[in-house]
């Protein structure tokens, strides 16, 4: 029985004499192999949801930002709670503003505070940007005290669009903070390439640094601007549009930013770990990478960074930056890049082949408003939808059609494994030598979890390899 599509697996083994090894691959025969991606809702009631994070403390709590200035936390025995609520003092009037971005510190649970960005109606500050610090009730870590605010930094936002928001605490320690060249359209007031403003820039501080200190926060040493006449000391990197959400790849440290176009171009940028700050993204010179002589009729300076991929309005209207997988369960997302695009619901995956090239692939054609991906500690990765207020966990195939290899053994010329699925539902399994031709095998029925296979060889080393999958009552 030959099988369409890529096979599916939840493990592959090698049956010899003297011992069994699990493979969990991400390549067949050096090809790159994709996952058929599924997704499933894990919480909705959901207002507006824009950002998804988790703290290293140990549980399955997840923290999720809604637009209008509320987190929510869900996970808990109680179900969904509000963990902090500030929209007193939240401007959400536009479609880009509001409560935007989280982030938790390294050992949140011993320090109690964590960070926010929103846009502020507070008077002579509306519309604008502020990033604070935020503290937890002493007696409930479910409930965060919104009067304990401390104003970290705030950003002047000329008008209500592009205003960023994405927090995210990088490899280094520092806190990194992307905002948007300042709105309107085609970066009218030069934002994104002047040194001397934060707008259209990586911003890099060292807020943990200042904790107790007079200062707000420090600026990190090796900012490359620092004390250079004419530009601002927080810069990391410049020439962004508006990176409506970003990462770091957990892995690598390599950094991902999803980078909205304005009327032709959308891009995914990418940053490696060991990269040097000043990298210049090229807005509004170049509309990913496409040069926009009647954005800006300047001389664009050298070494422009571009993206690694771009797609066009033809294919969506705005990106959502997303997450590397670096979870365990689904060896075949491992290392790959996933992005949407909001307006369509189009998921990607984008990695690198043998030769170090990337490689992008359409994984998912959806209809939701994608506003924002999130990852737990354990690598599993989330997105939210925005009209809908759902969260949704992403799976592989193999999640909802594949038992768990829990156990496995060979001796005597039996190789035999116990797989976890429902005890209630029958199971196909079928084997391969090679992968792509599938032969029925034997049939799990309900109530039995354990196969035992006698070695084909007869003692002789030989590959087999083993799937099964839920059938049809």
């Amino acid at each position: 029985m030959k099988t369409a599509g890529y096979p599916i697996s939840t493990g592959f083994w090698r049956l010899a004499t003297v011992m069994t090894t699990l493979f969990l691959a991400a390549t067949v025969q050096g090809q790159l192999q994709w996952p058929n991606l599924q997704y499933r809702v894990v919480t909705i009631g959901l207002e507006r949801p824009v950002d998804i994070q988790q703290p290293d403390i140990g549980t399955n709590r997840i923290f999720v930002v809604e637009q209008p200035g509320r987190i929510q936390v869900f996970g808990n025995e109680d179900g969904k709670q509000t963990f902090l609520d500030i929209s007193d003092r939240v401007e959400d009037g536009g479609n880009e503003q509001g409560l935007l971005g989280l982030a938790f510190p390294p050992n949140y649970e011993e320090k109690g505070y964590f960070y926010v960005d929103y846009t502020t109606d507070r008077a002579g500050m509306n519309g604008d940007s502020v990033l604070s610090r935020f503290h937890v009730m002493e007696d409930n870590p479910n409930q965060a005290d919104p009067e304990s605010e401390e104003i970290v930094l705030t950003v002047d936002q000329p008008f209500g669009n592009h205003n960023g928001g994405q927090l995210q605490f990088g490899p280094d320690g520092y806190l990194y903070f992307g905002l948007g060249d300042g709105g309107s359209g085609r970066d009218p007031q030069g934002n994104a390439q002047d040194h001397g403003t934060l707008l259209g820039k990586m911003l890099r501080i060292d807020v943990e640094g200042a904790v107790g200190e007079e200062e707000a926060y420090l600026i990190p040493p090796d900012n490359p601007f620092v004390d250079v006449d004419g530009s601002r000391d927080e810069i990391w990197a410049l020439g962004l549009r508006n990176p409506w959400r970003f990462s770091f790849d957990r892995k690598t440290g390599d950094m991902y930013i999803g980078d909205v176009g304005q009327n032709a171009l959308e891009e995914i940028d990418f940053e490696p770990a060991d990269a040097e700050g000043g990298r210049n993204y090229g807005w509004d010179f170049y509309e990913a990478g496409e040069r926009r002589e009647s954005f800006n009729s300047g001389t664009p300076p050298d070494g422009l960074i571009f993206p690694i991929f771009e797609y066009p309005r033809g294919l969506g209207i705005s990106v959502t930056g997303g997450y590397v997988y670096r979870g365990s369960q689904f060896p075949r997302m491992q290392g790959i890049y996933l992005f949407a695009d909001f307006g369509t619901g189009r998921i990607w995956g984008t990695q690198r082949n043998a030769a170090g090239d990337w490689q992008t692939k359409l994984l998912a054609d959806t209809d939701l408003q994608i506003a924002t991906f999130g990852e737990d500690q354990a690598g599993r990765l989330y997105f939210a939808t925005l009209s809908r207020g759902f969260v949704y966990q992403i799976t592989d195939t193999r999640d909802r059609h594949y038992g768990e290899l829990v156990r496995h053994e060979f001796s005597e010329g039996s190789f035999s494994f116990t797989i976890g699925v429902d005890r209630q539902q029958q199971y196909r399994i079928e084997s391969s030598t090679d992968l792509d031709e599938w032969e029925s095998f034997k049939t799990l029925e309900p109530d039995s979890r354990r196969l035992t296979v006698t070695d084909p060889t007869g003692g002789q080393e030989s590959r087999q390899f083993y799937r099964w999958h839920e059938l049809e009552q």
